[in-house]
């Protein structure tokens, strides 16, 4: 399957436009074999395919081809086994939608249910939901399935094991009989068989091998930190080795665009590659990595294919690879030859997850580790520039300037002279003002579950002013929370909720702690919610609009004491 563009794989011009411009430059193996066989043929499928495979690209660049635009009905269902998965399916969906007039929403446990059926009657083509959810719609007549054409179950040993066997079973059974199925599961159970034969018609299986990893001289390293604190994590890493000579890896060429004009910004030796390189270009890249004259390539991972470089002492996933097999591409590139090679991979914590998957299906060991100081890099870069000068007396290479060392001597204390000399010429090297903080994102010795999430309440609406994006805004800025983490905001007259994982709703929590609204906290936990019942807070919805206020964030603060 070498060298297959999305090109090859009979794609309209609308969808590699898309492709396109989100940067994304190969299929991966999944994709390579269900595209073409959605688009040509009629035959439901089952593929085999561990999570973060690129399997909802792979039923779903097809589907936004073959849909109607004008079909006045649901299209296409689309079953998996947790609210996150369909939020998340939805969003890619939506990615690929460019200029087509389909809609896509998710349905799930948790989030308003007249939100969700006024959403339906407007129209929906492609509904992405739980299976509770989806049947909670099918009883109350909001969701018909008698017409749709397409039929998608998504991580199905998942939701088997989660004990949706009977509610899949009964969704199906008022679906459209001539509809055509997708299944897609890691594992094949005789529970997701029996689904198969009952409920598919003729069936094609596509299963993808995996490449088997080696990393006896690996070191495997991975980091916890939000999306926004990548690059200073990247740099702290490169500053605190005393030889850095690695390849960074990023999922797209506007990131590698953008990664290596920041390296480059801040002095580093850094080049980028990716697939816009022409042959020449490509070449005198790696002519200068292989020389050292630049020490950090930012690469993709279609540009790196072919690359061959000794000595490497770091692979660095800037981004989390798309799928297993492409974790093993890039981290095999160190550890060669008998060398010890380390491999370091940054997530966000909605990455958890997919990190967890890759750690499962490469059978990987891969540590958690914790970000180096400030103070630490500073420290190392101190204790290097000490060994080079011991080097340089040692070779008796600096005795051509003993008379200018006197001159500077006279009149001072030596060590104040050599402070005086260490301050003007590494003035910027030693400065921690150089870095920023990153926060700290959890104890490395104590794992933390990133698959849960929990809700947040807010005790603000829009009879203060409030909207979603304001909402967003103040909890990025107050709370420095990741934005991609925070889902579901519901803006309501007077109170709002979202929905955000455990770790970072403890952090918000504490970020407003100190502020109350009519003598309720500002933001609290759905868990601690004061007289919380069926999502509303005690209070809620009464009393009069809170019209006049100068500003909807004007919460008081706590009285200490």
């Amino acid at each position: 399957m070498e060298h297959v563009t999305f090109r090859d794989l009979g794609l309209s011009e609308h969808s590699l436009s898309e492709i396109e411009r989100r940067g994304f430059e190969e299929p991966t193996r999944i994709q390579a074999k269900i595209i073409p066989l959605m688009l040509t043929t009629d035959r439901d499928i089952i593929g085999q395919a561990q999570t973060g495979t690129g399997k909802t690209a792979a039923f779903g660049l097809p589907l936004m081809e073959m849909l109607s635009e004008h079909a006045g009905c649901v299209q296409a269902i689309i079953l998996v086994p947790t609210r996150e998965l369909a939020i998340q399916v939805s969003e890619e969906l939506n990615s690929f939608r460019g200029r087509r007039k389909l809609q896509v929403i998710p349905v799930y446990g948790g989030q308003s249910m007249q939100d969700q059926i006024r959403r339906l009657h407007r129209g929906v083509d492609i509904v992405v939901g739980t299976p509770g959810r989806i049947m909670d719609h099918m009883r109350r007549k909001t969701l018909r399935l008698d017409n749709i054409s397409y039929a998608v179950l998504d991580e199905a040993d998942e939701m088997l094991n989660m004990g949706f066997v009977e509610d899949i079973e009964e969704i199906f059974r008022q679906t459209n009989p001539a509809k055509r199925t997708l299944l897609f599961s890691a594992t094949m159970p005789d529970h997701i068989m029996k689904i198969a034969r009952r409920y598919m018609h003729e069936y094609v299986t596509i299963s993808v091998k995996r490449d088997a990893l080696t990393v006896e001289q690996i070191d495997q390293i991975y980091f916890e930190v939000a999306q926004a604190d990548r690059f200073e994590s990247l740099c702290r890493i490169i500053d605190i080795e005393e030889e850095f000579y690695g390849l960074v890896f990023c999922r797209t060429r506007v990131d590698v665009d953008e990664l290596s004009g920041k390296l480059i910004d801040r002095g580093y030796d850094a080049e980028g590659l990716h697939g816009e390189f022409s042959q020449n270009q490509r070449e005198r890249t790696l002519d200068k990595f292989r020389k050292r004259h630049t020490t950090i390539l930012v690469a993709t991972d279609v540009a790196a294919r072919g690359i061959d470089v000794a000595d490497l002492t770091h692979v660095i996933n800037y981004s989390l690879p798309q799928d297993p097999d492409a974790y093993v591409h890039r981290i095999g590139r160190t550890g060669r030859a008998g060398k010890k090679g380390i491999a370091i991979t940054f997530i966000s914590p909605s990455e958890y997850r997919k990190l967890q998957s890759i750690i499962t299906i490469t059978k990987s060991s891969i540590r958690k580790k914790r970000l180096p100081k400030i103070a630490e890099v500073i420290g190392a870069k101190k204790n290097r520039i000490a060994l080079e000068l011991a080097a340089l007396i040692g070779k008796g290479e600096h005795r051509g300037y003993l008379d200018t060392a006197r001159e500077l001597m006279e009149g001072h204390d030596p060590v104040e002279a050599l402070a005086a000399l260490i301050r003007h010429t590494l003035r910027d090297e030693l400065d921690s003002t150089r870095y920023s903080e990153v926060r700290d994102l959890g104890d490395t010795a104590a794992p933390v579950d990133r698959t849960g999430r929990t809700r947040i309440f807010v005790s603000k609406g829009t009879n203060d002013g409030l909207t979603p994006r304001k909402l967003l805004k103040l909890i990025r800025k107050e709370a420095e929370v990741d934005e991609e983490l925070i889902k579901g905001i519901v803006v309501k007259d007077s109170f709002s909720f979202l929905t955000v994982p455990f770790a970072e709703a403890e952090m918000i929590v504490q970020a407003f702690k100190e502020y109350t609204v009519r003598n309720r906290p500002l933001v609290y936990h759905d868990k601690k919610a004061p007289g919380q019942s069926k999502g509303k807070a005690k209070g809620h919805g009464k009393g009069k609009p809170n019209a006049g206020r100068p500003s909807p964030w004007q919460a008081k603060k706590k009285k200490k004491g």
